[in-house]
């Protein structure tokens, strides 16, 4: 029997394998109803990875080679599971000298901070680091909800510009990412990428908007100066290129989780809206994130994670939608933080993200249930979590005059 359609939201088709629903940006169906990220998981099982992993190492001996007495490359880091797991493999298995490089969304969670320093330690890397300030995060995460449907679009922006400007700057051409976006993605397969990696990757990706297209209201050029991308005649200058390692080596990201949890004592943590512990560990907004593609597109975290178990064998597909339901439909405790940080209200929020329904989802009544547990976590960012718990040590009088949840 064709169950497409028996999914946690009535009316919209999903991929008779898996859990990925028509709503996901840029996913097709074929013929039989299987979805874009179920075929790609097929062609990964046919690739000849050892070739795949010579044309690796003929790249980071190239570029080793290139780099003289300065780095060999760039290292974009978080200190999440992927970037964890990439300090690794270039260090410790390819012998690099990369710099790594960190554009702080300034949400990171307490968990995230430790992350991002014991990987920093381990692998005795050189770091890069832009935080943007408080009160313009505060400013843009408000106009991001209008603009493009989240909160995050700092992050979404940022990750992208900041290490091309250090490359450009510095001259270190090669940019090693993470997982591919044919990994899980649903809107390329590995025999077709649809993005290749330039200087556009990333708006085209998750950013949207340029810097430039931010502009306005209370955000002027100079609040969006750190987020402009680098000329396209920077970036030929230079010969900016990036590449992905999942592309090149066979990418199992939970098994690389457990790895460096045992080996180099990375963390895990509640995730709000998943039901796994490693996505997005760094950031305390992860679930703020999810919780507005579900309210746009009918789906969160969860999707994704219940569709990669589904696709290998360990859930059935009935148990993937169970979980879809019990966590993407959950209004995450991260969201009281978005709104007092905005000023905006509850309401405004709500009717904020009704106007970025996709059109399949317009006359449908989303279910949003209460969160029956505090999170594991607090959803402050960590920073401020310190600094509130040494004014209250130095006067807790002061700590009160001057709550940081409240700055």
């Amino acid at each position: 029997m064709n169950n497409s359609t028996s999914g946690p939201i009535e009316g919209i088709r999903y991929c008779i394998r898996c859990c990925v629903p028509e709503t996901q940006e840029g996913v097709q169906f074929d013929t039989m109803g299987i979805c874009t990220a179920c075929r790609s998981s097929e062609e990964k099982m046919h690739i000849d990875w050892l070739a795949r992993e010579a044309q690796l190492r003929a790249i980071l001996e190239n570029a080793r080679t290139k780099s003289g007495t300065g780095y060999d490359c760039i290292l974009p880091i978080s200190g999440g599971k992927d970037s964890f797991f990439q300090a690794h493999v270039l260090v410790k298995v390819y012998g690099m000298k990369p710099l790594a490089v960190t554009f702080s969304h300034n949400w990171f969670s307490e968990t995230g901070f430790y992350n991002l320093q014991r990987c920093l330690e381990v692998f005795d890397l050189d770091h890069l680091q832009f935080t943007p300030a408080r009160g313009l995060v505060n400013k843009l995460a408000k106009k991001s909800l209008s603009a493009i449907g989240d909160s995050c679009w700092h992050c979404h922006s940022g990750v992208g510009a900041f290490p091309l400007q250090v490359a450009t700057r510095f001259k270190i051409p090669l940019l090693v990412w993470g997982e591919s976006i044919a990994e899980n993605d649903g809107r390329a397969s590995y025999d077709q990428p649809v993005h290749k990696f330039d200087r556009d990757y990333f708006t085209k990706v998750s950013a949207r908007l340029t810097a430039e297209e931010m502009i306005g209201g209370d955000l002027s050029a100079k609040d969006l100066y750190p987020f402009a991308l680098p000329s396209y005649e920077e970036i030929d200058d230079t010969g900016v290129w990036g590449i992905h390692l999942g592309d090149y080596l066979f990418w199992d990201d939970e098994r690389q989780t457990e790895w460096i949890r045992d080996v180099y004592g990375w963390r895990e943590t509640e995730i709000e809206g998943a039901y796994k512990g490693y996505k997005s560990a760094e950031c305390i907004m992860a679930g703020m994130h999810d919780f507005t593609c579900y309210l746009k597109r009918g789906f969160g975290r969860s999707t994704w994670q219940a569709s990669v178990d589904v696709r290998n064998g360990l859930l059935t597909r009935k148990e993937g939608f169970d979980l879809i339901r019990r966590y993407d439909q959950e209004r995450p405790q991260a969201l009281d933080y978005y709104l007092k940080i905005t000023g905006l209200t509850e309401e405004q929020f709500y009717d904020a993200m009704r106007e970025k329904k996709v059109a399949q989802l317009k006359n449908i009544d989303l279910p949003v249930h209460p969160k029956q547990r505090p999170n594991a976590e607090r959803t402050v960012p960590f920073v401020q979590q310190v600094i509130q718990k040494h004014l209250h040590q130095l006067d807790p009088r002061v700590a009160r005059d001057k709550d940081v949840n409240d700055e």
